[in-house]
């Protein structure tokens, strides 16, 4: 899936490489298990088709929620692994998804 921009591609990045740490330790395959693998290709269908693109806050500070809460939880679940794990082994990604987070919320378009 390619995504519209560069910040949309970190996005993806970022996820793809949160999702393959958790995989790893709870599921001890070396390659995405079925069900992570479902994971990765809903969040970065999620990121493609989000309305902000370019101008997004991280996923958790935005006013959309665009995930089916089911799928939530799971990416809640992977980012409390994973997230601390980032400064060690994905320093840049897990520096840039701070400032992204720091971003203002987006102004909704459908307003």
């Amino acid at each position: 899936m390619i995504m519209s921009s560069k910040r949309m591609q970190r996005e993806a990045q970022t996820i793809t490489a949160m999702i393959n740490m958790y995989c790893r330790h709870h599921h001890e395959r070396p390659r995405l298990c079925p069900e992570c693998l479902a994971l990765l290709r809903y969040s970065r269908k999620r990121l493609s088709s989000c309305p902000f693109q370019e101008g997004k806050t991280t996923c958790g500070k935005c006013s959309i929620h665009c995930y089916q809460p089911k799928m939530r939880e799971k990416v809640r679940q992977v980012m409390r692994y994973a997230g601390p794990r980032m400064m060690l082994r994905h320093p840049w990604m897990a520096f840039m998804h701070l400032l992204d987070g720091l971003r203002k919320k987006p102004i909704d378009p459908k307003n």
